[in-house]
């Protein structure tokens, strides 16, 4: 399964470039940062399914906020559906040019089985994506966009059987980019779904964004009712993928359809933390450009 996960990822890149290439999303004016509504303390996800304990090191930004950061200040295309929320190390803004954030959503794909935690090789894995990867880029740039090279594990997968928390960063580039993107990801394995907390920072931010990342796997947990151990198998859906589909990318049971990130950059919906980050910047340009003006 995770071979055909993996080639869901150039259609998910190509949708993801058309958006943005079909829509205008306004642009943050100013008192941008001034109108956002931040929140510290315990925060409720999702109508209850989850909290958040937002420490005086983070802010939080609920989810109409959080879709105007990724909307209005980052440049990202408008969603029907909107992030449970977004979450900031307090020294930093979104506008700010070493900004970044955690983006927070829910996935109510099932309940993800964790009896192949030991077993996934993530080496095997990896080089199965980056073969996927570098064969969906002929496509890309037949399409007069740049390509992606998925480098490597900036930090591998690993899985906290006693937290249910499963975490990982890659690392990636971009076409003629010189600097190199970092993706961390988190995922909180719940009831029904899972919690997902996605970052993207430029390398070069890499130690200091994932001992911030390692410090926010504690900040969220589920509430109780949705919680892991709680699974009924006899009323609760179980999910297509495991372990290790989760970190490949997580394959819908409807056929055809991907919805997992390619590396938090892009998604086939969601195209999350572009745009106040360097790289993401530096992606956004080359998306909206035409064939024409990336041809030299």
């Amino acid at each position: 399964m995770l071979r055909v996960v993996c080639l869901g990822i150039a259609a998910a890149l190509c949708a993801a470039a058309s958006a943005l290439a079909a829509q205008s999303p306004p642009e943050a004016g100013p008192g941008f940062e001034a109108g956002l509504r931040w929140q510290t303390g315990e925060v409720s996800l999702g109508g209850g399914i989850a909290t958040l304990r937002v420490t005086r090191e983070w802010r939080f930004l609920g989810p109409e906020d959080a879709e105007r950061v990724l909307v209005e200040a980052w440049q990202n295309p408008p969603d029907d559906e909107k992030p449970l929320g977004m979450l900031f190390p307090a020294e930093v803004g979104p506008l700010d040019p070493d900004g970044w954030g955690v983006v927070i959503s829910y996935d109510a794909d099932g309940h993800v089985s964790d009896q192949d935690a030991e077993a996934v090789d993530y080496d095997a894995l990896l080089r199965d994506m980056q073969e996927q990867v570098g064969a969906a880029n002929e496509a890309r740039v037949k399409d007069g966009y740049p390509e992606v090279e998925l480098v490597g594990w900036a930090a591998r997968p690993f899985y906290d059987r006693a937290t249910h928390k499963l975490h990982w960063a890659r690392e990636l580039h971009f076409g003629a980019d010189a600097a190199h993107t970092l993706n961390y990801d988190v995922r909180v394995l719940g009831r029904r779904g899972v919690l997902i907390m996605q970052a993207v920072a430029p390398m070069t931010e890499s130690q200091a964004v994932q001992a911030r990342m390692r410090d926010a796997l504690a900040l969220a947990e589920f509430a109780p009712g949705h919680r892991y151990d709680e699974f009924d198998s006899g009323v609760d859906r179980v999910a297509a993928y495991g372990i290790g589909g989760l970190v490949a990318g997580g394959l819908l049971a409807k056929a055809g359809f991907f919805k997992v990130l390619l590396a938090g950059i892009l998604a086939a919906k969601k195209l999350i933390a572009v745009g106040a980050l360097a790289a993401g910047a530096a992606l956004v340009r080359y998306l909206r450009r035409t064939p024409a003006e990336k041809a030299p």
